[in-house]
């Protein structure tokens, strides 16, 4: 549960069988997710009760109890919930563990477990950011810049004379009008945030492979050598990774 779109995936042992992608609504209550979701898992030819495990990972916290409700009443299963006292097997080497959310907890064991390390997972969401994993599998920390649709909005509606665009690719980088300046300016600009950081980060860490993921990774992983492989699910296969460790540790339904 992102802060503007939550990702469903539906795991079928380590296979990753169908995603849906909706909008959050934090009024949205227990009993409105469930009609989304059932509507969902019928087009898949499924039914709310093919499910034996549910885990939620949530960086919007009034929307952690919402789901937890809808797992408990609809699908009569106890959630496993991303949160401190998980088991992940990722150490948090920052000053405030608590702080680290669900998403990039997810995206480390993810990136480790599926690529190796050392690593950089840049998450491109309503915001975006910069996760860096270890060669051992360690979270140490990262960044956190301005998703690019945040920064679109902020511009049009601080800039009196701007208009809206299309966020699409302009022919050049040398805009002729106002659309494409915009979108120059938007596009590539923000290719060159991600570069530069992914660059500083580099210069600390040494060689690291670079994975994008989050819902708008395609706008910017076409447009830069700085992203090595796009892994569209990287936070599900996190998700789903986290609720193995924890099965085995006895401590998920």
């Amino acid at each position: 549960m992102g802060n503007t779109q939550a990702v469903l995936g539906a795991f079928s042992g380590t296979d990753l069988r169908h995603t849906w992608r909706i909008r959050t609504d934090p009024d949205r209550t227990a009993d409105e997710h469930a009609v989304l979701v059932h509507s969902f898992v019928a087009q898949a030819s499924l039914t709310l009760d093919s499910f034996d495990a549910v885990i939620i990972g949530s960086v919007v916290p009034p929307l952690t109890a919402t789901l937890a409700d809808f797992a408990r009443r609809y699908l009569n299963l106890s959630a496993t919930i991303v949160g401190p006292g998980i088991r992940s097997g990722v150490r948090l080497m920052v000053d405030n563990p608590r702080e680290v959310g669900a998403d990039r907890i997810a995206n480390s064991i993810a990136a480790h477990r599926l690529y190796g390390g050392p690593a950089i997972v840049v998450d491109f969401g309503t915001a975006t950011t910069f996760d860096v994993i270890s060669e051992e599998g360690d979270f140490l920390g990262g960044a956190i810049a301005p998703g690019l649709e945040i920064s679109m909005e902020a511009l049009f509606s601080r800039a009196a004379r701007l208009f809206r665009v299309d966020l699409s690719r302009p022919r050049s980088a040398i805009g002729k009008n106002t659309a494409t300046n915009v979108q120059s300016g938007l596009l590539f600009g923000y290719c060159g945030l991600v570069e530069g950081l992914v660059r500083r980060i580099k210069e600390e860490i040494g060689p690291a492979r670079v994975i994008g993921t989050g819902g708008l990774v395609d706008y910017v992983a076409r447009e830069t050598t700085a992203i090595d492989t796009v892994d569209r699910h990287l936070t599900l296969q996190g998700l789903r990774l986290l609720w193995e460790i924890n099965r085995s540790d006895g401590a998920a339904a």
